[in-house]
This record gives C-alpha cells, structure tokens and sequence, in this order.
C-alpha cells in the first residue's frame, strides 16, 4: 500500500499483515481522490475506521490541512502512528483510539466540523448508518461537507440513507465488489 499522489507520492504506508483489515485498494483510491480533488485542499478530514490511515493521510499528501485517524484497535493505532511519523505528519493528524461512537461524541463535544468524512468500517456491521447518524445528529459536517462510504453490502444501504432523509446521494460508483457512496446533508 501506497500514497498515491500528492507531496509524498510513492511513499509506501505500513499495513496490518495478517489482520481482518482491507485496505482500499488503489483501482479504488485513485478514481475516490479524482472524485474529491477540488474539495481537498485545505480541508478537515475525518478518517473514522481508520486502519491504517491510508485514506486520512492520501489526504493530507493531497493538500487537506488537517486529518483525525481513528480505529479502536491498539493495532490499528500503532500501524497509523508509525504512518504518521513516517510522513512526518503529526502537526497536521490527530489519532484517537477509540470506537466510533465515542470518537464522535469527543469530537461533537470539541465542536469539530468536517470537509470530508471518510466512512470504511467492517463490511458486515450497520456501522455505516450509525456513523452517518451520529454525524448528523452532532452536525459534524460543514455546510458543503462530504461522507464517502465504502461497502460491499449486499443489502441497500442507499435505502436505508435516504430513509434518514437527512442526506442526499450525490454519487456512487462500483469497483468489483467495493461500491463508494458519496453524499451531503440535504439543503
């Protein structure tokens, strides 16, 4: 695994050998940050099932100002530590090992607002929609601020998205098994 472009392009990231981790592959990477390249730089960036970091930090390699990196895992945090510092980049993220109702509540209560929400959690779990929930709710998102899900749910997750009727899905694009859902709060 690797940044793929920007200020540490070609850099290769520490990964979590041997793990039930599944970084976002390139084929999926570059086309996302194509997607979202005119909304990065400067940008607040939260990572909320990090892993690795790979995508926080693509972000920040791509111009985003600021990127917090959370998992839950002290495995996951070590890897995303030892990422950081490889990328000497520890003015611009903040790591929180915590699970992501609790990193949302802290960062609710640290009045934080995002640009860019990356959302990869477990593939088998509902974790998707309680984020974007919790999101919502503690109105984490600025005005034009972006949740970019990965999943390969077999079920609709867009339905049940849009049934919160709180955002609106603005793009979704498929890579082989791994769909992106792109959105904002709806106006």
């Amino acid at each position: 695994m690797r940044i793929i472009s920007g200020k540490h392009r070609g850099t290769k990231l520490y990964t979590l050998e041997g793990e039930a981790t599944r970084p976002t592959l390139d084929r999926v990477k570059e086309p996302l940050f194509s997607i979202l390249n005119f909304d990065l730089p400067k940008a607040a960036v939260l990572d909320l099932f990090a892993g690795s970091g790979a995508l926080g930090l693509e972000a920040i390699s791509r111009g985003a100002d600021e990127v917090v990196l959370c998992d839950n895992s002290t495995k996951s945090i070590h890897i995303i530590e030892q990422n950081v510092d490889k990328l000497q980049e520890r003015l611009k993220s903040k790591i929180l090992q915590k699970d992501f109702q609790a990193a949302l509540e802290l960062l609710n209560q640290e009045e934080k607002k995002f640009d860019i929400v990356f959302l990869d959690p477990p593939y088998k779990t509902d974790f998707a929609l309680k984020a974007t929930r919790l999101i919502a709710q503690y109105d984490l998102l600025k005005e034009d601020g972006i949740i970019v899900v990965e999943t390969d749910r077999k079920e609709d997750l867009e339905t049940s998205i849009r049934a919160l009727n709180i955002f609106e899905i603005y793009d979704e694009r498929k890579y082989g098994r791994v769909k992106l859902i792109f959105m904002k709060q709806k106006r």
